[in-house]
């Protein structure tokens, strides 16, 4: 079974940062567009934010609710996206999922979702 993993967030405080990561084992990162989402409490899947889409090296896209605060990096040789994620309000409180959407096969997978919770 293909996975996505997740690891980092945690609790923050106001106006703190932190960093999430997305591993992905199986495939290069190069054959894949990888994204951060966001999902609210009580809404659904299709209902996913946009936090970025990293298409590939100098071609990011960020969702409104990042740019100027959040920065994506990549790591091949680790297979790894990293999301730093800088002056965190409540408003950032949620779960955050990585995404890989096949360049060149249909096939998406996600992760598990890892929580960002950030103290008023």
């Amino acid at each position: 079974q293909v996975q996505l993993v997740e690891s980092g967030g945690g609790l923050v405080q106001y106006g703190g940062s932190t960093q999430l990561s997305c591993t992905f084992p199986a495939y290069p990162l190069s054959k894949y567009v990888m994204s951060w989402y966001r999902q609210r409490l009580g809404k659904g899947a299709e209902e996913r934010e946009l936090v970025v889409v990293f298409r590939r090296r100098g071609d990011v896209g960020y969702g409104a609710i990042a740019r100027g605060r959040f920065t994506i990096s990549t790591d091949s040789a680790k297979n790894t996206l990293t999301l730093q994620m800088n002056n965190l309000t409540p408003e950032d409180t949620t779960v955050y999922y990585c995404r890989a959407r096949g360049r060149y096969v249909s096939a998406e997978y996600w992760g598990q979702g890892t929580q960002v919770v950030v103290a008023s």
